[in-house]
Parts: structure tokens; sequence; C-alpha cells
């Protein structure tokens, strides 16, 4: 859903720092393709597997959390679920980048099980993040997933979070309330798939309405999503689910979307001031979080945690990254752009981001 942050530039004058205006490094770029062509093909029982496991330890930490008399264990069960919920749905990034003949049935499965029992239907990503992949888009005013955060207001970091644990009361209006009530005004209809059709951070991004075969999908997905955002309003009225057990839900879920809000945060540097930067800029903005770390695969699942080098090999499954960096790292000298992309976790890259905001790098 886009927010409402303002794009003002904290410092008008600052320089840019001197990767925004990087050349490709077609040494890199060459590299790169070569040592990921046996890799590019996904793997289904790894996709499902993961999916699956995610899906059920999820839902089932859900349900203790909701079930369980004694409080701490209740807490132990809803960190469990939103850990693994969250992996769930990081799945929706898989489905814009994988060629869907090679996993059949799989948007199907992810729409069934997570996106719209957590009201993330697959439509609210699929024609949108490719944007941001755009080789003229990125980093742009155009960019549905950009804003420049690091030339920002100090103040808007934490807004940037902290507004984020509205995003499923959000969901719930949207298609709860909002996509029925659009069916009899095309003026909101239209607000609706303009502005509330997008898991997007810029608040200045229009979407376009669908066509085709996208159209029905679309149509189909948002039905399903708003059957059951009604029912579960009409089972939490009449009492079915208990009000403690919603707001069990409810928090869980505001969980998972901090959770990603923060690693979206640390996902670029975000220094970007508005004009088209080329493949390797873009792979200097963006941000790889590698082993020996062991954190960022909990907070940057199904291979978040190599952001800069998705943003190089977009269609790199997320189970084969790993092992492209790997490769990577031994095969270009330490000269090379590619090392640079690499950071050493959460706090040094909050850290960088928030004096960046004050004035400082």
């Amino acid at each position: 859903m886009d927010m409402t942050l303002s794009r003002e530039i904290a410092v008008p004058g600052r320089e840019r720092v001197a990767s925004h205006r990087a050349a490709d490094d077609m040494a890199m770029l060459r590299t790169a393709a070569e040592l990921s062509r046996d890799l590019i093909a996904p793997r289904p029982a790894i996709y499902w597997g993961d999916l699956l496991a995610s899906a059920a330890i999820g839902y089932g930490g859900l349900a203790a959390a909701m079930m369980l008399p004694t409080a701490g264990l209740a807490v132990v069960a809803a960190v469990v679920a939103v850990l693994a919920l969250y992996r769930a749905m990081s799945f929706i990034h898989e489905l814009t980048h994988i060629k869907h003949s090679a996993l059949p049935g799989f948007r199907l499965g992810f729409n069934l099980l997570v996106g719209v029992p957590m009201l993330v239907p697959s439509f609210m990503y699929e024609g949108v993040h490719n944007l941001h992949h755009a080789r003229t888009r990125y980093g742009t005013a155009d960019d549905p997933e950009y804003l420049p955060l690091a030339l920002m207001k100090p103040w808007s970091l934490p807004a940037f979070v902290i507004v984020s644990a509205l995003a499923p009361l959000a969901l719930l209006v949207r298609f709860a309330l909002l996509a029925p009530l659009s069916l009899l005004s095309p003026r909101l209809r239209r607000a609706v798939v303009e502005r509330y059709s997008a898991l997007a951070i810029n608040p200045g991004f229009r979407r376009r309405a669908p066509e085709g075969e996208e159209r029905l999908r679309w149509h189909r997905l948002e039905a399903a999503g708003s059957l059951w955002a009604i029912a579960i309003v009409a089972a939490v009225a009449t009492g079915v689910v208990p009000l403690r057990g919603f707001a069990i839900a409810m928090g869980v879920a505001s969980a998972v979307a901090v959770l990603n809000q923060v690693r979206t945060l640390v996902a670029h540097l975000w220094e970007n001031d508005g004009e088209a930067m080329s493949v390797t800029a873009q792979y200097l903005d963006s941000v790889n979080v590698p082993p020996p770390t062991l954190l960022p695969a909990l907070w940057a699942p199904v291979g978040l945690r190599y952001h800069a080098l998705h943003h190089l090999l977009p269609s790199l499954p997320y189970h084969a990254l790993g092992a492209v960096h790997r490769r990577l790292s031994a095969a270009l000298e330490q000269a090379s752009p590619y090392h640079r992309a690499s950071h050493a976790g959460l706090p040094v890259l909050v850290g960088r981001i928030a004096r960046s905001t004050m004035g400082g790098r």
C-alpha cells in the first residue's frame, strides 16, 4: 500500500556519492551472466517444500498463539508465526520473476495458501515490482518501490517503519469495504485500482488498470480476497472469532508488515535523487548481507539477503543466489564493484542511513 511520506530532500545541495554516476562495469556483468547460466532454472521441489513448510509452521504458530492460555508460550508461538508467515509471504517476490511454466500451479498455490488468507494476493505485486527493475525507472519518480530515504528528513525513517504496522488494517478495509463499494462507483473504482492495489512505497505511483488475461486473474483474486475479508469481519462481529484471537492475528500480521518494512529500509542505500542509473549504479545502491552473518536468514528470507545480486540477475531463483554469490566473490578481483555491495548487517545499514538523513556519511 502506498504511504504518504514527503520526498523533500533534507539537504538539496548535497553532492551525490560517486556510485550513482558509475558506468556499467562490463566485466562484472559478463561474469555474473556466465557464472549463473547453469543455475537459472527454478527447482520446483525447493519452492513447493519451502512454501508449504513455511505456511504450515506459520499458521500452526498463529493458532497456538490464539489458543494457548499461558502468555509466555503464546508470545513464543506468535514469534514463530511472524517469522514463518513472513517467509511464506516473501514468495510473492519470486512470483514476479519466475517463468510460471517452470513452476506449474505455484502462483495458484501461493494465493490459496498465503496470498488470499493474508490479503496480499499476487496481483498486488505482479505488474508492479517489475517496474522497479526497469532500466530507466529504478530510483526515479516512476519507480513504485523507491524513495530517496537517505536524503530525506530524519523523522522520515521511523515514520516509514511505524506506518507499516497499519498495513493489515488497511488491507482489511481495502478488500472488505472499498472493493465491493467500488463496483458501484467508477470514480472509487479508479482510485482503488490506481492507489490501493499495489504493494508500493512511492506515494506518487499510480497503477494502470489491468488488461487481458491479467484483468481476469486480478478480478478473480480480488473477489476471493473480498469474500475472505468480509467473512473475517462477519466472524468477529458475530462472536465466532473472539476479539482476543482477532487482536492476536492482527498483531502477528502487523509484526510481519513491520519486519518487512525494516528489511525494505535496508534493501537499498536510497541515495539516488531521481536520475536514471546504470545497472552497476543500481547494483551499488542495493545491498547484499551475505554469510557469515546469520540473522539475515530471518529478516531477509527467500534470497532477499542477496538483494544487490538480485538486481544484477533478476531471473535467478532464490535458492541459487548464495552459490552465485560465492562464485562471483571468488572470481572477481577485489577492485571489482561487486564487493562494494556487501554489508555487515542490519545495525550497520540502519546506522548508515540514519547518519545520512542527519547530514553525514
